[in-house]
């Protein structure tokens, strides 16, 4: 089995699906998607949001939750959604992927405007419309000139999965779609280059790598 995935590079989104593909050990490729010209994404998928997932026989699966129901149908085993804990992984996901999301987004926004910066005024121009779009104007610089606060607010809220983690190297014992869910959001303080989990986390830390080395991975930046 092989795929394609069309991603941003610091979405926690398609963070957690490239460690699902590499877990179950399915062959993928990446396309990295120009934040402003998204026409193949659009031509492969009939939508322009990421991740979106490519199959063989050319079925595309979109929305990170779908995706995964695809891949644990097509792929069961290894499996990412046991049956013992299945309900909490589910609850837990679902958690990260919304609300310690939008924290960590407020954490990582001075180096996602730096990211953007880096592709061009124009990438960091679209980025800023659609985030001030969503949560108010200037809400991309006003977030990124409060970084101390929101790097406090993202440590209070890990310290308790920091805590969680002590003596065991999954959340719920065995490995699933909750860690990958947190390892995307762990994303966020890793995406540079950098490893900006606090140290004062010890346990994230090395959660973060333990999930991070489940396969060799090439830099698609």
């Amino acid at each position: 089995m092989s795929a394609r995935l069309f991603q941003f590079y610091p979405s926690p989104l398609c963070a957690k699906i490239r460690k699902i593909l590499e877990f179950k050990g399915i062959a993928y490729d990446v396309a990295e998607v120009d934040y402003l010209d998204r026409r193949e994404l659009l031509a492969a998928s009939g939508q322009i949001k990421v991740p979106a997932l490519m199959l063989e026989g050319g079925e595309v699966a979109v929305d990170s939750d779908w995706i995964v129901a695809r891949l644990e149908a097509l792929m069961p085993y290894p499996a990412i959604l046991p049956p013992i804990g299945r309900g909490l992984h589910l609850t837990l996901a679902r958690y990260f992927d919304t609300g310690l999301s939008e924290v960590m987004l407020r954490a990582a926004m001075g180096d996602l405007l730096e990211y953007y910066r880096g592709k061009s005024e124009q990438h960091l121009a679209f980025f800023k419309l659609i985030h001030d779009s969503r949560h108010g104007a200037d809400f991309c610089e006003r977030t990124a000139s409060d970084r101390e606060a929101n790097l406090q607010q993202a440590a209070e809220l890990l310290s308790p999965l920091d805590e969680a983690l002590s003596g065991k190297a999954f959340l719920l014992g065995r490995l699933g779609l909750a860690d990958f869910a947190l390892y995307g959001q762990l994303w966020r303080l890793a995406f540079t280059g950098e490893l900006k989990i606090p140290e004062s986390m010890p346990n994230l830390r090395e959660f973060f790598g333990r999930i991070d080395r489940l396969s060799a991975s090439i830099d698609q930046r």
